[in-house]
């Protein structure tokens, strides 16, 4: 009989020791957070790590971000399940987990095509019916379905990119990473009638946002 890892003390350990310490105060973050399996989203490889407190590679110059900084953006966004997320930037597909446990619907974007179809792949075998995937620049967002009531983008900027700021709903909410490749400031923009409303939430370092309104590849 093949032995399957149960991860789920890692997960609550995750939760209690690296998360609530550090002012993860959101139930609704800190419960969804304690229910994805991140282990299915890391390298086979690097499955032990999948609980600890950093970033693992995920291929093609691509990370699986620190625990504690996907609780931090995804708390910034006041998630309430009503509403339309966009995503910059799928990756391994954990962090678009996280969303879908608490949004109606996640809209997805991943320019590096095999790493949108692995996480695609996890995200339906885990069970999750809420997302839409796009394989395309991110920085352009996705006029489709807007406008966003959230938008996260998982990779740092050296500005917030206009098309994004433009696909965001009144009252809605952004997160991104700006500044130079080497460290960014995460910084929530808020749209209230009309204006964009910046606040700065500390220091933090992503890989590159590439594409028409971020770095040149």
């Amino acid at each position: 009989m093949v032995h399957i890892p149960d991860y789920r003390l890692a997960r609550e350990r995750m939760v209690k020791n690296q998360l609530i310490p550090r002012g993860i105060k959101n139930h609704r973050v800190l419960d969804a957070m304690g229910k994805v399996p991140r282990d299915r989203f890391v390298e086979e490889a690097l499955v032990n790590e999948a609980y600890n407190d950093h970033p693992l590679p995920i291929g093609h110059n691509q990370t699986i971000s620190q625990p504690y900084i996907v609780a931090l953006m995804t708390e910034a966004l006041k998630l309430t399940g009503k509403e339309m997320t966009l995503e910059i930037g799928t990756g391994s597909g954990y962090q678009t987990a996280i969303l879908a446990e608490l949004s109606k619907r996640v809209c997805t974007i991943e320019r590096v095509r095999p790493l949108m179809v692995k996480a695609r792949t996890v995200l339906a075998e885990l069970g999750y019916n809420n997302i839409l995937f796009k394989a395309f620049d991110g920085t352009l967002g996705w006029k489709e379905y807007e406008p966003y009531d959230a938008i996260i983008i998982t990779a740092g900027a050296p500005k917030i990119p206009q098309p994004l700021l433009d696909q965001l709903a009144d009252g809605g909410r952004l997160i991104v990473p700006v500044g130079n490749r080497f460290r960014q400031e995460l910084i929530k923009a808020t749209r209230k009638k009309g204006n964009i409303i910046q606040k700065n939430l500390g220091g933090c370092r992503f890989v590159d946002l590439v594409g028409v309104h971020g770095w040149k590849d």
